[in-house]
């Protein structure tokens, strides 16, 4: 074996995963694993979803492999960490990859690991091993994109890799390596329908200041509609399917090449459910019956606030109208829409919050998700924040989810916040659908009016006055299920 490569996500050891139950595999490592054959190496995949940390340790028990290459970020960094430990304690010399760990490229190589891999990690890897198995951990400086020590314990970053140009040149993910019936039954078990991911292209261009592009940078390559419709083909003949999702940041971005990919999906006589991300400026009349007749049953936006001053701080590059023109339209040709909102945001006050609760009023997206914005290390709002960045964790306990923004308003208040625009916003949904369920709507009025007095208590409380309780920790809106590292 030339290297074993495993990621940090256990399903069962997750309860907010738990609750949720829709895993997908990390398609970045089976990018990896399919790229590695195709050239020749050795690869073996431990699937950490459904198995646990003592499983992993039993496998390199039993297996005893010399190099282990871990895929991380900030939702399993915890879990990579202890499976680092337990790789250094078999003997094994342990690289990392993902979208995590080379803005902590210091502390992880402190914490043990050998090589920290910034960016894609096919063609770094395909160079990575055999220097590994010639020079050892410690003289890789031939070796672009990587971050380790030298002889004499310093640090040396090499020059970053250039990206891969033609992806529709690499081998699909390698699902063969992976139990994916245990995926589709997971779904079908918990949601009646089974799902499978696939990515059409990496990257996004824009500039949205929390957004993480430490995997791809601010780039945008597209695959060919053909491969990408070929594998689509594929995935329905091996795995039968109920319903895709395309894990693209935004999918419709090039209006142009969407329209061949759906003209392509036809030509196959393809249509199955599918849900997919994308922004309200990438869509136009013409994608939007494209997604309809393709079966999209879900279109992501993230729309984020509808405070237009707030967008604009976060270099969003949209408006709210546009927002809540392009939510009509799509359901108004049967797409319904979902809507991801961040609260939170540097310099939000009230009247931002009040702006977006009548933002979510006049869309009326089918479902909203929200979030507390939180720092992550890499991205310009870390850098804006980062003289205000405090946390009581150290960093081998923490992630940047806990990472606290003095000044802002306290996790109280947005405790407050969120639980006034939740039930507000639902309220006006049910007065517009003509609900007669009159409990219901005096429910989420006091639960609405009780959130609004929370947050006129606890609007003078802020970060670091010493003032708060509660951790006021908020979930990712949205997670990359295809970063390859």
């Amino acid at each position: 074996m030339d290297i074993l490569l495993s990621h940090g996500y256990f399903i069962a050891e997750d309860e907010h995963e738990q609750k949720i139950m829709k895993p997908y595999p990390t398609l970045g490592l089976l990018y990896i694993s399919s790229h590695l054959k195709a050239r020749g190496f050795e690869v073996d995949l431990f699937d950490s979803t459904f198995e646990s940390l003592a499983s992993f340790e039993a496998y390199l028990s039993q297996t005893r492999p010399g190099l282990v290459g871990l895929y991380c970020n900030l939702m399993t960094k915890q879990n990579v960490l202890a499976m680092a430990r337990l790789s250094k304690a078999a003997g094994a010399t342990v690289v990392l990859g993902g979208p995590e760990p080379p803005h902590y490229a210091q502390e992880y190589l402190d914490y043990g690991v050998d090589v920290v891999v910034t960016g894609e990690g096919e063609l770094t890897l395909e160079e990575l091993i055999p220097a590994l198995a010639k020079h050892g951990p410690h003289r890789l400086e031939a070796v672009l994109g990587v971050t380790f020590r030298n002889e004499a314990g310093q640090i040396v970053s090499t020059p970053p890799r250039p990206q891969i140009k033609d992806l529709s040149a690499q081998p699909w993910p390698d699902r063969d390596a992976i139990p994916m019936e245990k995926y589709l039954a997971t779904w079908k078990v918990h949601h009646g329908a089974s799902s499978v991911s696939l990515i059409t292209a990496r990257g996004c261009p824009y500039t949205c200041t929390w957004c993480s592009h430490s995997v791809f940078g601010e780039t945008h390559r597209r695959r060919t509609p053909q491969d990408a419709a070929a594998e689509v083909a594929h995935l329905v003949e091996r795995y039968n399917p109920d319903q895709l999702w395309y894990a693209d940041d935004v999918f419709t971005i090039n209006p142009r090449w969407f329209l061949q990919f759906a003209a392509e999906l036809k030509s196959r006589q393809l249509k199955i459910p599918f849900e997919c991300i994308s922004r309200a400026d990438r869509l136009n009349e013409a994608v939007i019956d494209a997604l309809a007749e393709m079966g999209c049953y879900r279109l992501w936006i993230g729309a984020e606030s509808g405070s237009q001053r707030i967008l604009d701080a976060m270099k969003r590059k949209t408006n709210v109208e546009e927002v809540q023109a392009k939510t009509k339209l799509l359901q108004a040709k049967g797409v319904p829409v979902g809507m991801f909102i961040m609260l939170g945001y540097q310099g939000e006050e009230i009247e931002d919050l009040e702006a977006t609760v009548d933002h979510l009023k006049k869309s009326n997206p089918d479902v909203f998700l929200t979030t507390v914005a939180y720092p992550i290390k890499g991205t310009k709002y870390y850098s804006a924040v980062e003289n205000q960045i405090a946390s009581h964790l150290d960093w081998a306990v923490r992630s940047d989810r806990d990472l606290r923004v003095q000044g802002r308003h306290s996790p109280r208040f947005y405790n407050h916040a969120t639980r006034w625009l939740v039930n507000e916003v639902n309220l006006s949904k049910m007065r517009q659908a003509g609900s007669k369920d009159v409990l219901k709507m005096a429910k989420l009025f006091v639960n609405a009016q009780r959130g609004r007095l929370g947050m006129r208590l606890t609007q003078h409380e802020r970060e670091g006055d010493g003032n708060q309780r509660g951790s006021g920790r908020g979930w990712p809106a949205k997670e990359r299920a295809a970063d390859a590292w």
